[in-house]
């Protein structure tokens, strides 16, 4: 029989997330670095290398990997054996550590999460609470995991009832084009098979906490080990996904899933759910275990598990850009594919903002800020800390600022915008009608883009919190012309392009 202590877990809790904030499990570094060494497309390529780069500095600086240190989630196996000394419950004590890891003033963790979905979503301003799933096991001790999953993967989640006799690999390889770069890929992808839809959303989720082992696996099956049902469709999915050319942040490569994790579950005689989940570029996850002897002790990756991928801005591929004498006929020439510096002022502005500006248009009212010949960057950052401009900064979804941008672009003299991941054909139509551009920023470079970041000052909507209106002064931003001002996506060409170079998967005439 194990004690376990109040404080043991709130201190193991506090201790994870702030870990997992800035250290990425060793089994994925190895993997991204691998995808990165094998990649051929230039800019599949230098995408993976910020990822890196960002990855070893958020190590080095304990500073998050993306600013969306996302929503806490735990998996608790409790053994039958366990005795609590504790005033607090379960859920209580987890809360605790995540509000203490959140707030840690030394490496403040952005908090996302919003009370009253449904009304007035308001920001519970330490993270909590957590979403926690557990399991009575036999034993005495208590494993925990804990993982922080952004929004952006997390909105790409899908769930099919499928009939039994359906093909999930046809599935999956219709569904995962229509999940976008959202989630930032390369990552991993859970599929939860099985069960009823919640316990297959479930499945598909703790099949992310796995280490990634997809190398293991294709060895056995090279040596002609024997494989399940589920690992065979694991390495069927791995090669058919990655052909379709999707690739780093949907730019058109040869790696977009680095594993692909299954469980499984009997299931009814008539179902057939499935359900699948991904985990980002920024894949947190940490292990550990309870025993009563006191709290866990989790061990840091060396520097040395890092392959030598260092990015940085190169003026002989990229172009300068000067924001504060931008105008619309240098927009008007930026070519698909094209990288870019940006240096000067832009502002920020997500969501909330664009709805808050939607409504004062609405009604008449002066805007806080002119937007006139300005750039507009989707970014909720990190707060910061020593010293700091800004903390973590990276690009949010665009594809959530899709239904605003035609307002933006023709009622407020906005003339560019930033954000990750691709737009849709709203956007675009828009985009092109404005002779205007959408620039993408690298999801899961955050601490990278943040060095660009030399000044930050709010300048509208300061109540928003992390969604207020910001003018921030850059150095060398890095970021690439994703959609041009002739409505040319190469979210859209760059996949293309890719799944015809791997040939394995037939394309529509």
């Amino acid at each position: 029989m194990s004690i376990i202590r109040q404080d043991d877990l709130i201190q193991s809790i506090a201790d994870a997330f702030q870990f997992i904030s800035y250290y990425h499990p060793k089994d994925f570094i190895q993997a991204m670095g691998e995808a990165w060494r094998r990649e051929e497309s230039p800019a599949a390529k230098d995408a993976i290398a910020q990822i890196l780069t960002n990855s070893r500095m958020s190590a080095e600086g304990h500073r998050p990997l993306c600013q969306d240190t996302g929503i806490a989630v735990v998996f608790l196996k409790v053994g039958m054996n366990v005795q609590w000394d504790a005033t607090l419950s379960v859920q209580e004590m987890i809360d605790e550590g995540v509000r203490r890891a959140y707030l840690n003033p030394d490496n403040t963790l952005r908090a996302s999460v919003l009370l009253d979905p449904a009304g007035k979503r308001q920001n519970s301003r330490d993270n909590t609470p957590a979403v926690v799933h557990y399991e009575i096991v036999a034993g005495d001790g208590v494993e925990v995991i804990c993982a922080a999953k952004g929004g952006g993967s997390e909105n790409k989640t899908k769930l099919a009832m499928l009939n039994p006799s359906d093909s999930i690999v046809d599935w999956a390889l219709k569904t995962v084009p229509t999940m976008g770069a959202g989630w930032c890929p390369p990552g991993i992808l859970g599929i939860g098979i099985g069960g009823t839809p919640e316990k297959a959303m479930l499945l598909a989720k703790e099949s992310l906490m796995a280490p990634v082992d997809i190398h293991e696996l294709r060895q056995k099956a090279e040596k002609g080990g024997t494989l399940t049902r589920a690992e065979e469709l694991r390495l069927e999915l791995f090669e058919k996904i990655n052909a379709l050319g999707i690739g780093a942040q949907g730019l058109g490569g040869l790696s977009t899933v680095l594993d692909v994790k299954i469980l499984d579950y009997p299931t009814h005689a008539a179902s057939l759910p499935v359900a699948m989940i991904p985990n980002c570029a920024a894949t947190r996850h940490v292990h550990f275990h309870l025993d009563g002897s006191g709290p866990a002790k989790l061990t840091p990756p060396k520097l040395e598990d890092w392959p030598d991928a260092t990015w940085k801005a190169d003026t002989n591929v990229a172009t300068r850009v000067n924001l504060d004498t931008l105008t619309r006929e240098q927009v008007a020439a930026w070519k698909p594919g094209q990288t870019l510096l940006l240096n000067g002022k832009m502002l920020t502005g997500r969501d909330a903002a664009h709805k808050r500006i939607q409504d004062m248009l609405a009604k008449g009212e002066p805007l806080p800020v002119d937007f006139t010949n300005r750039v507009i960057y989707y970014v909720g950052p990190v707060d910061p800390v020593k010293g700091e401009a800004v903390g973590p900064a990276g690009p949010t979804t665009a594809t959530r600022m899709d239904k605003f941008t035609r307002m933006m672009l023709e009622k407020t003299g906005l003339i560019a915008m930033i954000g990750k991941s691709e737009r849709g054909a709203e956007a675009i139509a828009a985009i092109k009608d404005n002779r205007s551009a959408y620039l993408m920023a690298v999801g899961g470079a955050a601490y990278l883009v943040s060095k660009a970041i030399k000044a930050a000052k709010v300048v509208g909507f300061a109540d928003l919190g992390m969604e207020a209106i910001y003018e921030f002064t850059v150095e060398d931003m890095p970021v690439t012309v994703a959609v041009d001002s002739t409505g040319t996506s190469v979210h859209e060409s760059g996949p293309a392009e890719w799944k015809i170079k791997i040939g394995k998967i037939p394309v529509a005439a």
